[in-house]
Formats: structure tokens, sequence, C-alpha cells
């Protein structure tokens, strides 16, 4: 049984609106009933539970900042952190998937998109009806994207599309891929890749010990014809996958507090129900000192991500701002996950607790979209003026 219930130490809920709870309680209520009775089964098998995508609609985690005209629920940048949250309580993986839907399939779309773009693919998305990939990252081109060479080339009434894309969450069953390619000029630019076109196919990706109820693969395009309605048009060049990246990153930090709230809370209840010499683990200092060091850092991480969100909201959240705030709280998850698995001991390791699992996730989350060393670097050029990662 989910017993979880959310620490709030600094009385941050007095900082939300009635709606974000209630948006909140809804997502909690959903991953308590759907996730959790399923999730450890779905990683030991190391299979993306299907049955999820339509409840992933239904709370409004597919494009929730995106306007109801297009399908989405309209709503703001805190209850789109909070929903996601959520969801990453329950599973990292998970929340990639809807992370990946909402923040680089959606998102571009809607931003870059022509008004036909929005209306064939938007509506699906938000419903569930269509998944979506994002295609940036390479074999040879991670940390550095720019030197991409997956390419297209204008053959007159369509483009022709070539090279791999990998580590891509959703792609072994995406119905469409934002794909992000150069073109003859070498110019960056977004084009939606859709299934069933010839010469495209997304291997899955195996043997995976971290995100193992996520479904990872790759990208391959060999000659494919994309029609020229299919290029997005707002937006080129390397700012505009970044720009999509800004939004996801965001999600994940407030995606992580949820996991590292899930590893405090389980460490928690353990401690005061495990007896050792004679009383609850509890009560010794050591086992004190790790249980008070992580809500310490969580409340941290909590108002650093509300701050954000609030940025967000007026408009105002720079790069490096989210990239600060990405990098901070996943260090903050994933050590927290580290300290809540000693307090349980061997038990820790056990698929009876969800602790291993997140540490694993978190292992993932560390890296993608944009690694732990990259974001300081990014700080650093922020401060500092100079690039040290060119």
């Amino acid at each position: 049984m989910d017993l979880f219930e959310s620490p709030d130490y600094y009385n941050i809920d007095d900082l939300l609106t009635e709606e974000h709870k209630l948006i909140r309680q809804s997502a909690r209520d959903w991953v308590k009933r759907d996730v959790s009775p399923i999730i450890e089964e779905a990683a030991q098998q190391a299979k993306f539970p299907n049955s999820i995508i339509k409840g992933l609609s239904e709370i409004g985690a597919f494009g929730p900042y995106i306007p109801e005209e297009y399908g989405g629920a309209g709503l703001d940048q805190i209850s789109y952190g909070l929903i996601m949250q959520e969801i990453e309580r329950g599973d990292s993986g998970v929340r990639s998937t809807a992370s990946v839907q909402s923040s680089l399939v959606m998102f571009p779309i809607f931003a870059y998109g022509t008004e036909a773009q929005k209306q064939k693919f938007l509506p699906k998305l938000a419903a569930g009806e269509m998944m979506g990939a994002f295609g940036l990252t390479e074999p040879d081109h991670g940390s550095n994207p720019g030197g991409m060479i997956t390419n297209f080339k204008d053959n007159g009434d369509h483009y022709l599309l070539n090279g791999a894309k990998m580590w891509i969450s959703n792609a072994p069953f995406a119905d469409v891929a934002v794909v992000w390619a150069k073109n003859e000029e070498g110019r960056i630019h977004g084009l939606l890749v859709e299934r069933g076109m010839e010469g495209f196919s997304t291997p899955e990706t195996h043997n995976k010990w971290s995100l193992r109820a996520s479904a990872t693969g790759e990208l391959i395009f060999n000659n494919v014809k994309v029609p020229k309605e299919n290029l997005l048009p707002g937006r080129s060049g390397l700012g505009a996958p970044l720009s999509c990246l800004d939004s996801a990153r965001y999600g994940i930090a407030w995606g992580v507090i949820g996991a590292a709230m899930d590893c405090y809370d389980t460490a928690l209840r353990y401690a005061k129900e495990r007896i050792q010499f004679d009383k609850p683990i509890a009560g010794f200092q050591l086992q004190q000192k790790k249980l008070a060091e992580m809500i310490t850092k969580i409340t941290k991480a909590q108002l650093l991500a509300l701050r954000l969100g609030q940025l967000k909201n007026e408009g105002k959240a720079t790069t490096a701002q989210i990239s600060m705030a990405k990098r901070n709280n996943v260090e903050m998850a994933i050590k927290i996950a580290r300290e809540a698995r000693q307090v349980l001991g061997g038990m820790g390791i056990t698929g009876d607790y969800s602790i291993m699992r997140h540490m694993m996730n978190l292992e993932s989350v560390i890296t993608y979209e944009g690694t732990h060393d990259i974001h300081l670097l990014i700080t650093g050029l922020d401060i500092t003026g100079i690039p040290a990662f060119k």
C-alpha cells in the first residue's frame, strides 16, 4: 500500500493557490492508485506500462500549460511543476514520458509550428492518442548538440532526412518525433517525422539499469522523405531545441523533489518502526542526522523550484537560473536516495521499497537534459561571462 505523506516543513502550501493544491492532489491520488501498485514490477521487467498513458492525460500531464484550444489544460508553470513532482514521486521514468510529451514535443509544435501543425498534432498529443519523442542527442554528440550530423536536403516537393539519434525517451512507441537536423547550409531546423514514413525506424535500447520502466530507443533516418509542411518554421538555430530543454529542465527541477520526498518519507517511516538495541533506530543520533539533513535539503529545493516557477509565470526565468535549479535539485535527490537506502539497511536494496529504483533512475536524470557538469559550467559562464565548454 502507498502510504506516502508529503513533507512541508516551511508551510510552502500557504504560498500555493487552492487550484494548485487541487491539481497536485489529483495527480497524487492518481499515482497512488494507478502507478504505485504496478511500478515495481514494470521496473523489474524493464517494461513501460502503457496502461498509464490515459491516466497521464486525464490529470493534465500532457501539455498542462498548452492553451485549452489546442487540447492542453491552460495551467500555469507552478501547476506544471507540481504535476511533475507528483509523477516523479511515483517514478522518474513515468515523469520522463510526460516531460517529453509536454516540453519537448508539444511545446515546440505550439511555439514554432504552423496553425495546421498545431491543429493536427496538439489535441491528439494532449489526449494521449498520439505519443511523441524528441530527437537531439546523437551517438557522438551529447553535450555538444551543435556538432550534430543528422541532416536534410531539399528534394523539391519534400526533404530527404538522414542520420540517427539515441537515448530517446518514448522512441519505441512514438507516433511523431520532433527531430533536429541541419539543412544544406548547416542551419538547425525542427522536422516532424511521423511513424510509418519509409526509412524511419525506432529500435529499443535494452540492458538499462536505470529508467527501466521507461521506453528508451534510437531514431534512425535512412533517406526518409519528410513533407515540406512538416518543417517547424517558427524558429531555427541551436536556440530552438535548447528552449525546449529549458522547459523540460524546469519540469525536472520540480520532479526530482518528488523522488526525494518519497525516499525521505520511506526512510522516516522505516526508522520509526525498525527496532534495534531495544528502541526505534529513529532515536539514534546518526539516523536523526540523516533524516534532518534530508528534510532540510528538500525544503531548500522546494523554495528554489517555487521561486523559479514564479519567474517562469512572469516570463523572467533565464536559462542559467533553470540550469541551477536542475543541477541543484537532482544532486539533492540523488544524495537523499543514497542516504535513505542506508537507513533501510539491506531492505533498501529490495523491490519491496522504492528507494533503490529511485536511486538508479536519478543516475540518468543527473545526466540527461544537460549533464551535472555542463550545468555547473552554464552557471560559471553566466557569472563570469567566459565560456569554459567551447
